[in-house]
């Protein structure tokens, strides 16, 4: 009866071990059926307003995701950081993302600087990073392995504006562009492609991201006379040169923004300014591709404002992110690289198809006009809205 005894009690022991671990693997089950994506976005700093956007597209792609089945039989759940605007911040945070939190996939931060240091924690970890935003080609031109592109690369953002303005008949060109990496790198694509079309370059000049002033820049402009004025900028400083070439009287056949008129605080900003103003852009909702305006028109009704670009980004990002894990069928991150270098997929944005760098080579560029206080989709042409109207003199409007 005793050796029966303790034999009872090793038993109770081992079943209340048993029922021990089944509880503690009970409680961990609902992390085994999420997928956690990892994000830093710019919740403050100078780039807020876009971060904001960007984090808004990703976390409707989740919602959407979830609403109608989820991936690999798991949710999608969001776990992102404020960067604060800041690559090293944000590379510090990728670090937590991938370390603290266990993230299983990642999407890149706004903006190609952040983007730079954020790329190297997805490499030193070699967990493949989505970017929904970045197009600085110094990002891929490094021999990463785990940065996948959805923009366009920065150096072909004006190229099609040039071939415009060389069909019309425009000969002398001015670029001016902020001193970030992105900016740069438009620019350097922009004047070595007006090389190539034998456009005459009159100024080519870069400013300080800090620079308010502008009057010293239209002055050179209103002295050289180009026809073209392209600018790699952001909104502040793309709203802040046309107020100044106003008030120079400054007024060449056409001007082309980067950042800036494919917003709508632009025209809301400008007012009657804003018309015949050129934006390029990687996105607008006008473009013909799945989704776009389901996107725009949902986007809308949540947050009580048209998507951007930077919101499309964001939600393309994970569309691609999403097609990789089911073509994978895993999200074993070496199955996944291998679908992010190889398939070619439409998103919201448009065709992502990438390099053996992981650079967007499938993408097109698009280009808005501002008229009659609408933005009207002017380029590529097969998509057009619109034609592309010269400016009129500041004294004709």
């Amino acid at each position: 009866m005793i050796f029966i005894y303790r034999n009872t009690i090793k038993f109770i022991i081992f079943a209340a071990l048993t029922v021990t671990v089944f509880a503690m693997t009970a409680s961990a089950a609902p992390n085994n059926k999420l997928i956690k994506v990892g994000v830093t976005a710019s919740l403050s700093g100078v780039y807020q307003e876009q971060g904001e956007n960007l984090l808004r597209g990703i976390k409707m792609w989740a919602n959407d995701v979830n609403a109608r089945g989820a991936l690999l039989g798991k949710d999608i759940e969001i776990i992102h950081y404020d960067d604060q605007s800041d690559p090293e911040q944000s590379a510090k945070l990728y670090e937590r993302l991938i370390n603290v939190d266990g993230v299983d996939l990642l999407i890149g931060p706004y903006s190609s600087d952040v983007t730079l240091r954020a790329s190297d924690v997805a490499e030193k970890y070699k967990m493949p990073m989505v970017s929904g935003t970045a197009a600085a080609s110094q990002i891929w031109n490094r021999g990463y392995q785990n940065i996948f592109q959805v923009d366009l690369p920065a150096e072909q953002y004006l190229v099609d504006g040039l071939r415009v303005a060389k069909a019309r008949g425009l000969k002398t060109l001015a670029i001016v562009f902020q001193d970030s990496v992105f900016t740069s790198e438009v620019a350097m694509g922009a004047k070595k492609a007006a090389e190539k079309m034998d456009i005459e370059l009159l100024v080519f000049e870069q400013y300080s991201s800090l620079r308010s002033d502008f009057s010293e820049l239209i002055k050179k402009l209103v002295q050289k006379k180009p026809q073209l004025v392209l600018g790699a900028t952001y909104f502040d400083d793309a709203i802040a040169i046309v107020r100044e070439s106003k008030k120079q009287h400054f007024s060449p056949l056409a001007f082309g923004f980067t950042s800036g008129p494919s917003l709508a605080a632009f025209g809301e900003a400008l007012g009657d300014d804003a018309e015949n103003i050129i934006g390029f852009t990687p996105w607008i909702h006008a473009v013909r591709v799945p989704l776009a305006f389901d996107f725009d028109f949902r986007y809308r009704h949540i947050y009580g404002h048209a998507a951007d670009s930077n919101a499309a980004g964001g939600y393309a990002a994970g569309e691609v992110l999403e097609a990789a894990v089911r073509l994978a069928g895993t999200l074993d991150q070496d199955k996944m690289r291998k679908q992010l270098q190889s398939m070619s997929f439409l998103s919201i944005v448009g065709r992502y198809r990438v390099d053996s760098t992981g650079k967007q080579i499938g993408k097109a560029m698009y280009a808005l006009q501002w008229q009659n206080n609408q933005r009207r989709l002017v380029l590529p042409y097969i998509f057009a809205e619109a034609q592309i109207n010269f400016l009129l003199p500041w004294e004709e409007r």
